[in-house]
C-alpha cells in the first residue's frame, strides 16, 4: 500500500445562503454558510520518517479488549485485522500508538508513553504486537480517552483516535466519562465504532460528537477493516487541525443557535468560547479537502422599513500550533457576511431560502428519529408512529433516500408523502441502532 506524503494546508473559501428580508419590527436572521476546503488533500511521495522532534501528526488506535469482545470471538479477530489495516494506512513519519482498552487502559505498542514513528519496521512490530492482546475485563472507556490524550500530547497539528467498543461504559460513572471528554476536549478528534449490538448508542455519539468525530455500527466484525481503513485514510487526508468558526454580531444582538448541518447535524451553540468584543469562536475541528454546512440563527435589534444592517460576520479561524497561548494569534481566514434589510414587501419577507429550509427539515429529521426510536423503547406506540411518520415525510421530501431506506427497516410505510406508517412487529436490533446512529447524516440541497 502507497503512504502518502504530508498533506498540504487546504484553502478556504465561505458563501452565505439567506433571505435578508425582515418585515418591520422582526428581529430573527438565518443563514447558511457553506465552508469549504480545497487543496487539502494527500499528496504522492514517503518521506523519510522523523528521528527526532515530535511527530508532525499522530493517530492512536483504541481496541475494546474487554471480556465480551470474546464473544463471539469473531469480534477481537476482527478487531485486530482492521487495527493491522488501519496501521498500513499511516502515513510515514506520523506518530501511532495502539491502546487496549478494559478496566483500564494499557499500551499495547509501542509502550513507555511514548508514540511510534510510522514507518515500515514499526508497522511490522505494532502488528506483531497485536497478536498478544486478550480478552477480559470489563470497559471503562474514560480512562482509555484520558490515556491517548496524554500519548497525542506528544504530536504536533493533526492528532485524531480510533475507537472501539462492543458493550457499555459499565466501569465507569457517567460523569467520570463526562469528565474525561471535557478534559480531552480540544486536545484530539475521535472517530468512535460499535461493533455488534450491545453497545449504547447515545454513549458512543456522546463521545464522538464531544471529539468532533463521526460514530457509526458497524454490526458485522467482518467489515470492520474496511472501516477502520477508510477512517484512517481520511484522518491522513486532513490538513490543518483547530479550525474555528468566528461568529461576530453587532451591538444589541445575539447569536440564538450555530449548527452543523452537513454533512451531519451537530448543535456547536453551547461550545462558543468568547474571542473578544461580541465575537465567539465554535470548533469544527480538523480539515482536509471537503466542504461543510452550518446555519446560524442571530436576534437583531428590531428595526424600520427601509433600514440595513450587519447582522453577523462569519470568520474561519485557524488557532495557533497546539493552541500554545504563548504562540502567534490565531489566522484569520475568508468571511462571509449575514445581512438583515426591512421592507414592507410581503413577499420579500415572507420567502424562505431553500438551503435555510432544507436544513432546517434535516435537523427536525435527526430530531423526530432520535424521539420516535425513544418511544418506540419505551412502549409508547402512539408517539413513535407519530415521529417515525414524520421522519419518512421529511426523508422522502428531502431526498435523503439513505435514510428512507434505513426508516422502512423499522417501520412499513403507507404512505411517504403524508407520513403515514405503522411499526413492524419485529425490527432487527441491528437496523434500529443503524437507523439511530446514522439519523444526523443529513443530504444537501438537490440542485
Amino acid at each position: 500500500m502507497a503512504h502518502f506524503a504530508k498533506s498540504p494546508v487546504p484553502r478556504f473559501s465561505a458563501e452565505v445562503h439567506q433571505n435578508p428580508y425582515l418585515p418591520e419590527g422582526g428581529r430573527e436572521v438565518h443563514a447558511v454558510v457553506t465552508v469549504t476546503a480545497t487543496g487539502g488533500g494527500t499528496t504522492g511521495g514517503r518521506p523519510v520518517p522523523g528521528g527526532g522532534g515530535r511527530p508532525d501528526a499522530g493517530v492512536v488506535i483504541v481496541v475494546d479488549c474487554s471480556g465480551s469482545m470474546d464473544h463471539p470471538p469473531a469480534k477481537m479477530r476482527g478487531a485486530r485485522e482492521a487495527t493491522a489495516a488501519a496501521l498500513d494506512a499511516v502515513r510515514d513519519g506520523v506518530g501511532f500508538a495502539v491502546v487496549a482498552g478494559t478496566h483500564r487502559a494499557v499500551e499495547v505498542y509501542p509502550g513507555g508513553g511514548k508514540l511510534a514513528v510510522a514507518g515500515a519496521d514499526t508497522r511490522a512490530r505494532a502488528v506483531e504486537a497485536l497478536r498478544a492482546l486478550r480478552t477480559g475485563g470489563g470497559t471503562a472507556i474514560g480512562s482509555w480517552l484520558r490515556l491517548t490524550g496524554q500519548l497525542l500530547s506528544c504530536a504536533k497539528g493533526i492528532r485524531h483516535a480510533i475507537l472501539l467498543t462492543d458493550g457499555r461504559n459499565e466501569h465507569e460513572s457517567p460523569q467520570e466519562l463526562r469528565a474525561a471528554l471535557d478534559a480531552c476536549h480540544g486536545s484530539f478528534t475521535c472517530d468512535a465504532r460499535g461493533v455488534g449490538t450491545d453497545w449504547e448508542v447515545k454513549e458512543v455519539g456522546a463521545i464522538a460528537s464531544a471529539l468532533l468525530g463521526t460514530a457509526d455500527i458497524v454490526a458485522d466484525p467482518a467489515a470492520l477493516t474496511a472501516d477502520f481503513t477508510r477512517m484512517m485514510e481520511a484522518a491522513m487526508a486532513k490538513g490543518v487541525a483547530d479550525v474555528g468558526l468566528r461568529l461576530w454580531t453587532p451591538l444589541g444582538a445575539e447569536t440564538v443557535f450555530v449548527r452543523q448541518v452537513a454533512p451531519t447535524v451537530a448543535d456547536l451553540t453551547g461550545r462558543r468560547r468568547e474571542s473578544g468584543p461580541r465575537s465567539g469562536d465554535y470548533p469544527t475541528g480538523s480539515w482536509g479537502d471537503e466542504s461543510r454546512d452550518y446555519h446560524l440563527c442571530v436576534r437583531v435589534p428590531a428595526a424600520g422599513i427601509g433600514q440595513e444592517m450587519l447582522a453577523a460576520r462569519v470568520s474561519l479561524i485557524i488557532s495557533g500550533p497546539d493552541g500554545d497561548p504563548a504562540g502567534p494569534p490565531p489566522r484569520p481566514l475568508p468571511q462571509a457576511l449575514v445581512r438583515a434589510v426591512w421592507t414592507d414587501d410581503v413577499a420579500a419577507f415572507t420567502a424562505v431560502n431553500p438551503q435555510v429550509a432544507h436544513y432546517t427539515g434535516q435537523a427536525e429529521l435527526a430530531q423526530a428519529i432520535q424521539q420516535g426510536i425513544d418511544a418506540r423503547k419505551s412502549g409508547d406506540s402512539g408517539n413513535a408512529m407519530a415521529k417515525l411518520g414524520r421522519a419518512v415525510q421529511l426523508a422522502g421530501s428531502s431526498g435523503n433516500d439513505e435514510t428512507a431506506k434505513l426508516l422502512a427497516k423499522v417501520v412499513d410505510v403507507v404512505d411517504a408523502a403524508t407520513g403515514t406508517v405503522r411499526l413492524k412487529t419485529t425490527v432487527a436490533q441491528a437496523d434500529e441502532m443503524t437507523l439511530e446512529t446514522r439519523s444526523v447524516k443529513t443530504v444537501r440541497v438537490k440542485k
